[in-house]
Formats: C-alpha cells, sequence, structure tokens
C-alpha cells in the first residue's frame, strides 16, 4: 500500500491508496459473497458472445448456398436464425446486466460502508494532514466514479472482451490461415497498449490526486472565508483555488489527449488486420482452399472486433478512473481499525494525567511544550489563554482526539495507548464550539448519545440542559427534521443539543472546547448553565471561551505559548497580579 505525496503550498501526506494486488484481494473478498448472481453474469456474457457469432457464420454460409443455386427458403431460414440469435443474445446480455448488478452493486454499497467506517475512525491529526479535501474526494467522487463504471463501462467492457474472445477462436476454427492473419493485427494493439498503458495508469492517478487538491483548496476557502476576507487575502486564495483547478483541467486535458493518440494506434491496427484477413482470403478462394463463403465470415468476424474493441476504447478511460478510484477507496478500507482494549470499567470516578506533553501540526512549530497537567477525580479544571495559546490541542490530546507528539497520557490510572481510541473515548466525552447537527429527527440526533433512550430521557437531557420551551414549540416536538434541509436551529440549541447528547452519554470525564462560545450575550448564561449540569459529577477540562467559566472551576491552568504560565484558583491567580489577572482585567472592562 502507498502514500502519494504531492506538495501544494506545502508536502502534504494523503491518505494511503492500495495497489493493485490489494485492490484486487478486496475486490474479490467483497464479491466471492455473492456467488450466485456473479455466476449467472458470467454465464449470460458467454451465451450472448456465443451467440453474438451466428450472424456472421449464417450470413457467411448463405453466400456459398445463393452462389450454389440456394432457394427463398435457405434466405428465410437463415433470417429467423439470425433474429433468433439476435434475440437470445439480447435477453443473455440481460441476464447478465442483472447478474452483474446483483453481485457488484451490494458489494460496492459494503465497501462504501467500509470506507466510511474507516473514516470516521481517522484521529483528526490524520485528516487534517491529509487534508479533508482527500477524504472528502473518497468518499464523494470515487464512489461516484466507481458507481458510475459499474452502470455503463464495466458492462461494455466486459461484453467487448467476451465478444473479442470468441470472435478469435472463431476466425481461427474457420481456417488457421484465416485465424493467423488476424493474430498478426494483435502486435500492432500490443504496441498500441504497451504505449498507453505505462501512461494511463499513473495520469489517472495524477488526475484524482489533482482534484482531491482542488477539493482541498475549495473546502479550505468556504471554512476559512471570514478569517481570509478579515486579513484581505481572499484574492490571494481565489488565485491558490484557480491554480488547483486549472492543474486539476491540465491533467484532464492530458489525459484525453492521450486517448485520443490510442484511438489512432487502434485505428492503424484494425487497416492493418483487415487488409491481412482480405489478402489471405483472397489467395486462399483463389486456391480453392477456402470458399468465398468462409471468406465473407472471416471478413464480417474481423470485421465485428472493431465494435468490441471500440467498446473498450470508448469505456477504458471510465475503467481506468474506476480503478483509480478504487485503489484509493481500497487504501482507505483497508486501514486497520483503531486498536481496542478489553479493559474492565472504573467503579470509581477517573482522574486525567498528562506529562511532557509536546505537539507539532505538520509542517509547523512546536504547539505544546512539555506540558503537565493532572485533573483529580470530580475536579473542574479550566483552560485558559489567549489565542493560539494551545488550549484547543491540550484540550483534543485529553480527549483521546489528538496523539502527541510525545509524552504519556492515563485515564485513571491506565494508559491512553492500553485502553485504545474505543476505551478512551468511552470514557471521555468531547464538545467542541464546532458542534454539528446531522441531518435528521431531533429525536436522532439526541439518540446517538443513548441509542436506548425513550422519549422521557431525552426530553429529560433537553430539560436538565436548559430546554426553554423551543423543542415543544417545534411543529413535530423530537420528531422534527433538522439539519440539512430540516429546520435550522440556532447556534445555542444546537451547542444545547450538544450538552444534552453529554447527558445522555453519560461519560466520566468531560471536556469542552469553548462549547458555548457560539452564544450571544443573551443566551450565555443560559448555556454556562446546561454545561454546569453536564459537568456535575464528572471529571472535567474546560476551555473557557468567558472567563467567568473560569472563576467557577475548582482549579484554573493559563497556557502561554504553548507552556503552563500559571495554576490555581481564581482567587489565588488574581492576588499574583500575573498573567491571569491581566487577562481578567481585559475581560472584565469588555
Amino acid at each position: 500500500m502507498t502514500s502519494p505525496r504531492r506538495g501544494g503550498a506545502a508536502t502534504r501526506h494523503l491518505l494511503p491508496v492500495a495497489d493493485r494486488a490489494d485492490t484486487a484481494r478486496l475486490a474479490w473478498s467483497l464479491l466471492r459473497r455473492r456467488r450466485l448472481p456473479l455466476t449467472a453474469a458470467a454465464a449470460g456474457f458467454a451465451l450472448a458472445g456465443l451467440l453474438g457469432l451466428a450472424a456472421p457464420w449464417v450470413l457467411g454460409d448463405l453466400v456459398d448456398v445463393i452462389r450454389n443455386g440456394g432457394e427463398v427458403t435457405d434466405v428465410v431460414r437463415a433470417a429467423v436464425v439470425v433474429a433468433g440469435a439476435a434475440v437470445l443474445g439480447g435477453a443473455a446480455s440481460g441476464l447478465a446486466i442483472i447478474g452483474l448488478g446483483h453481485a457488484a452493486v451490494p458489494a460496492l454499497a459494503r465497501l462504501r460502508e467500509d470506507v466510511v467506517a474507516r473514516a470516521l475512525e481517522l484521529d483528526p491529526e490524520h485528516v487534517e494532514e491529509a487534508g479533508a479535501g482527500d477524504l472528502l474526494a473518497r468518499v464523494n467522487d470515487d464512489v461516484r466514479s466507481v458507481t458510475q463504471s459499474l452502470d455503463e463501462a464495466l458492462p461494455i467492457t466486459i461484453e467487448s472482451a467476451v465478444a473479442i474472445g470468441f470472435t478469435t477462436v472463431g476466425l481461427a476454427a474457420l481456417d488457421w490461415r484465416l485465424g493467423f492473419a488476424g493474430l498478426c493485427a494483435m502486435p500492432f494493439y500490443v504496441m498500441g497498449l504497451r504505449w498507453y498503458l505505462p501512461r494511463s495508469a499513473p495520469r489517472y492517478a495524477e488526475e484524482r490526486v489533482a482534484q482531491s487538491e482542488r477539493a482541498e483548496a475549495l473546502l479550505s476557502g468556504l471554512h476559512g472565508s471570514r478569517t481570509l476576507r478579515e486579513i484581505g487575502y481572499e484574492r490571494a486564495w481565489a488565485g491558490h483555488v484557480a491554480d488547483r483547478s486549472q492543474r486539476a483541467m491540465s491533467v484532464s486535458i492530458g489525459v484525453f489527449g492521450m486517448l485520443t493518440r490510442f484511438f489512432g494506434r487502434t485505428n492503424r491496427a484494425e487497416l492493418v488486420g483487415l487488409l491481412l484477413v482480405l489478402g489471405t482470403s483472397f489467395v486462399l478462394v483463389r486456391s480453392g482452399q477456402v470458399t468465398v463463403g468462409a471468406a465473407t465470415t472471416a471478413a464480417l468476424f474481423f470485421h465485428r472486433l472493431f465494435n468490441p474493441i471500440g467498446g473498450l476504447l470508448l469505456t477504458f478511460d471510465q475503467v481506468q478512473a474506476a480503478g483509480a478510484s478504487l485503489a484509493r477507496l481500497a487504501g482507505l478500507a483497508r486501514l486497520a481499525p483503531a486498536p481496542t482494549a478489553d479493559v474492565a470499567p472504573s467503579t470509581t470516578l477517573p482522574g486525567l494525567r498528562l506529562e511532557a506533553i509536546r505537539h507539532r501540526y505538520p509542517d509547523g512549530d512546536d504547539v505544546l511544550h512539555d506540558v503537565d497537567l493532572r485533573v483529580e477525580p470530580g475536579e473542574r479544571v479550566a483552560l485558559v489563554g489567549a489565542t493560539g495559546a494551545g488550549k484547543s490541542t491540550l484540550a483534543l490530546i485529553a480527549a483521546g482526539h489528538l496523539a502527541p507528539t510525545s509524552g504519556s497520557r492515563a485515564l485513571g490510572g491506565t494508559a491512553y495507548e492500553e485502553l485504545g481510541s474505543d476505551g478512551v473515548r468511552a470514557r471521555a466525552a468531547l464538545v467542541t464550539q464546532q458542534v454539528h447537527v446531522f441531518a435528521g429527527t431531533l429525536r436522532d440526533n439526541l439518540s446517538l448519545a443513548a441509542p436506548d433512550a425513550d422519549d422521557d430521557r431525552l426530553r429529560d437531557a433537553l430539560t436538565r440542559t436548559g430546554d426553554s420551551g423551543w423543542v415543544d414549540a417545534l411543529e413535530d416536538g423530537l420528531d422534527t427534521a433538522v439539519g440539512g434541509d430540516g429546520h435550522a436551529l440556532t447556534p445555542s440549541q444546537a451547542q444545547q443539543v450538544a450538552l444534552a447528547r453529554v447527558v445522555l452519554a453519560d461519560r466520566p470525564v468531560v471536556v469542552l472546547d469553548e462549547a458555548t462560545a457560539e452564544a450571544g450575550s443573551s443566551g450565555a448564561r443560559l448555556l454556562d448553565r446546561a454545561a454546569d449540569v453536564a459537568l456535575a459529577g464528572r471529571t472535567a477540562l474546560v476551555v473557557a471561551h468567558r472567563l467567568s467559566q473560569a472563576a467557577a472551576a475548582d482549579r484554573i491552568v493559563v497556557l502561554d505559548r504553548g507552556k503552563v504560565a500559571e495554576e490555581g484558583t481564581h482567587a489565588e491567580l488574581l492576588a499574583r497580579a500575573g498573567t491571569y489577572a491581566t487577562l481578567w482585567a481585559s475581560w472584565s472592562r469588555s
């Protein structure tokens, strides 16, 4: 499995891409579970290919019959055979396509589920390093590319390949010399393929990477549009997006130009092959070694190869693109699942310990420098500091959503590595400033944290986190569709739902990363009270957006440029007249 690297403004490590062997093994593992439809598809394609030989064979035989004084009934009989073969061949093709659909579509659905499962297990720093655009391109563009290939290109490709195989055998069955004449065109096809294949696969892979980088540029620009406008960088970023789009377009045009040149080489092979078959037929007929009908059948057989070969060529770029997309999906699907460990849950409230934590993001400087942090069982610790001090990074590390560059972490005396990602996240809940409302009902959004919760428990969680009646005011209550095209929740309501999830999940450790920051002044007190309820009786680490949250904490840790600058209670830090006292004075005035 390989991980291509491509540089933009800075080198970016993309998510892994499977090699051909891994991709083939994954595809077969998904398809072999559906042997019956796969067998029906193979039989249908084989029967359709065999029946496709009927028309050239009957027409060639008819030429000999007419030359020998045949009657009208012979012509009618030949027409009936050709028509019957066409009808049966069409039915066989339909059966084959239906079987292929029943085998491939469920396999693709399973692959999509595996890809989404692995994507959801990825640590945030892994996604950030690769770029959200690469992940987005895989779960959207790559899945669509493979789906379109299954619907359109793959049936044509298989039909064409089967037709070429049967026609070649039929040509040799007429006369070995005619078969040999047709085979003499193969070196010209092979030369075209040898020119095309080594160039096409890397270019198609390059095209998918270019499209990922374009998606990443667009996505980053949309998410950071406000910041870009504030710093006056929107025109420069638009130029960056234009560069990425131009590169993606240039790669696609280059791929199409390469395919066009391949068409020219194939047309040359067709011309050479047809001239050889006709020339050989002329010599054999003149010497009386084959009949005119056999020569006609040979010419029709070889001419019949044009459409299958053309079909292969017309779909080859799509199949190649689908192959590149499938390799990218396989690379993600075959990622090893996050390690888990069967650790017995603690019967007491766990404490949190971070020691000598250092962290550096890709292509950046250290964000945290040897940070030590202890949160005792049931204690609430507030993290404060200026923007860029490393608060959110430390919160993600504490919640198990980000692995530090170095240092150790433990929950209740058990190392994070021993607990595994699932074990840590089963004990620690994280709520960030960017809460997400999923497309579905309000009940669905709440039930994510407690699938077995009934309506009374869901409403109790909302009530405890400050529901002021807005849920009952909704047209369908808990059954109201929210997110996506549904009812739009206000930022305060969305954050209240997120805090209600914390109550429902009932994790012993909670990390809040400015989880009430989006509330305006009118909703700030309401959400602060909701946060108090969510944190009651739990070990809590709170990145405080408002210093009133810090003042209510049991202890305050002040971060400054990635280091712990001060630590103590609100009163103790004010008495020291240090960094926290300065922050408090500034916040109080504003």
